[in-house]
């Protein structure tokens, strides 16, 4: 608990940081710099604008705009105003964007371009600006700061509340760590995007907690990223698997090691979340880049971190290390939530300040009576007490009562020289219960088929675990932060009858 008039909320945060060093660099977006002293003044303006608007504190803004100096001005003004924000995916399409509306009762949707009303919800485009007194700073720690539209596994998105006290406990959490991920001196790169919580707290949260700086860039392309990391000489990386996987490939095209090397000489601490990194990746960066990933692990309902290597010390591949300070693990036995799983593998159950306050509007699922939250990802703790990810426990395939865990399926899959990415997942079957199908991405230029695949599989995994159908696709599905979107290919409607299917997948993600 912080002491009485400590900040806690993202707004408040900034304006502490303004007060304190008005002067030191806070954001860097593209030819625009600006100090905390001046970001400040604008979020100012931005809260003015929106109180003149008649917002009352508690009504929704949903804000759909890329990561920039008007995604800050535009969510912090909206906090700093007492407003709730709704961060939407810069991806999602007028029909996913108005059941967020519907659903959240947002009175306001901020976009980068004019627009008309969708949903009957007024537009501004761009950030809101106005002269004016800003309303009387009201920084209540119990006060809901976000609603973060997470769609799981299935169904439709629903809005994961977020209070501030829950975000500032996360990012206390963090900083508590040694080393810890963001000191005051840095300088943070924040491509992951804003809308996603990763980048929200993990990323700008611990930016406006240290006073640090932070280096903003709209979309991630590989080369851009390395020049602008090496030119603003970035200390601190917050990522995902693909980012890394990206400047190796560019190193592979250009330049070599050397040029990695050289772009990422002031990095100081690099982490990788929201998918797991493969190990393969890990020791390239490590031995190609000279640089050590720390590897973590988060969910939306918890602000997002959970457990990292930077937490144990020990950085190693295919590990997500310990909880964080402040924060409990569990794992309990998947078909009994109640029922201790030992090392495992069991389901992780989280318990913290930093977890959320339930589904909106009414609180629903979650944390329970003990403030446990189920996470819906199975883990195995090994000999040192660190924890590994095994599968999520929504896409566990159960064959004949038997589990397959789809990860293992694709890790034995990705061996194969021919193949460049695989997704399993499970479908009915009237005589299993589920059939493994594996959907497949080849290495340009490489020949292989499904009988091919499924006796590569089978040398190395029991009979159930062995696809029975294999499909080839052009592309699969991701999220914007990495993640296969295993729903997607669900709703391709694939079957266990057949082993080829030359139509690719939709790769936009959600």
């Amino acid at each position: 608990m912080n002491p009485p008039g400590t900040p806690t909320g993202l707004a408040a945060l900034v304006r502490a940081a303004a007060t304190e060093r008005p002067g030191a660099p806070a954001v860097v977006d593209g030819d625009t710099r600006l100090t905390w002293g001046e970001l400040d003044a604008l979020v100012d303006r931005s809260a003015a604008a929106l109180a003149a608007r008649g917002l009352q504190r508690g009504d929704r803004v949903a804000v759909q705009l890329p990561n920039g100096v008007g995604w800050l001005r535009s969510v912090l003004g909206a906090l700093r105003a007492g407003l709730v924000v709704v961060p939407l995916n810069t991806a999602y399409t007028d029909p996913e964007v108005e059941h967020v509306l519907r659903d959240s009762g947002a009175a306001l949707l901020v976009v980068a371009t004019d627009r008309e009303r969708l949903a009957g919800v007024p537009v501004v485009a761009g950030a809101p600006d106005a002269d004016g007194p800003p309303p009387a700073d009201d920084d209540d720690p119990a006060a809901l700061s976000f609603l973060a539209y997470t769609s799981g596994t299935s169904g439709r998105p629903r809005g994961a509340m977020l209070t501030a006290a829950a975000l500032r406990a996360n990012q206390q959490q963090c900083l508590a760590m040694d080393p810890p991920p963001v000191r005051p001196d840095d300088r943070v790169l924040l491509v992951l995007p804003l809308f996603h919580v990763y980048g929200l707290n993990a990323g700008f949260g611990l930016v406006a907690a240290t006073g640090a700086c932070a280096v903003l860039l709209p979309a991630f392309d590989p080369r851009a990223a390395l020049e602008v990391v090496e030119r603003e000489q970035v200390t601190t990386v917050p990522g995902v698997p693909p980012m890394y996987q990206a400047w190796l490939a560019v190193a592979d095209a250009e330049g070599g090691d050397a040029r990695l090397r050289r772009a990422l000489a002031a990095v100081r601490i690099a982490s990788s979340g929201a998918a797991p990194l493969p190990a393969d990746t890990w020791t390239a960066m490590r031995d190609r880049a000279g640089v050590e990933v720390w590897e973590g692990y988060g969910l939306t309902e918890a602000c997002p971190v959970v457990a990292s290597t930077l937490a144990t010390g020990r950085a190693r591949p295919s590990c997500i290390g310990g909880p964080l300070p402040g924060v409990e693990v569990v794992l309990r036995e998947v078909a009994d939530g109640s029922a201790d799983a030992g090392e495992g593998p069991g389901e992780m159950w989280v318990r913290g300040p930093n977890t959320f306050s339930g589904f909106w509007p009414d609180g629903a699922d979650g944390p329970d009576g003990d403030g446990w939250v189920a996470t819906g990802d199975l883990a195995h703790r090994d000999a040192d007490g660190d924890l590994h990810l095994v599968d999520r426990r929504s896409d566990l395939v159960l064959v004949s009562g038997f589990n397959v865990y789809p990860a293992e399926v694709e890790r034995v899959l990705g061996t194969h020289p021919a193949v460049a990415e695989s997704a399993v997942i499970g479908v009915p079957d009237p005589r299993t219960g589920a059939a493994v199908v594996a959907v497949v991405v080849t290495v340009p230029g490489a020949e292989v088929d499904a009988e091919g695949l499924r006796a590569h599989a089978a040398a190395s995994l029991a009979r159930y675990k062995v696809p029975t159908t294999v499909v080839f696709r052009t592309a699969l599905p991701h999220s914007l932060t990495g993640k296969i979107s295993r729903a997607r290919l669900r709703e391709l409607g694939l079957t266990s009858g057949g082993t080829d299917d030359p139509e690719p997948a939709d790769a936009t993600g959600d």
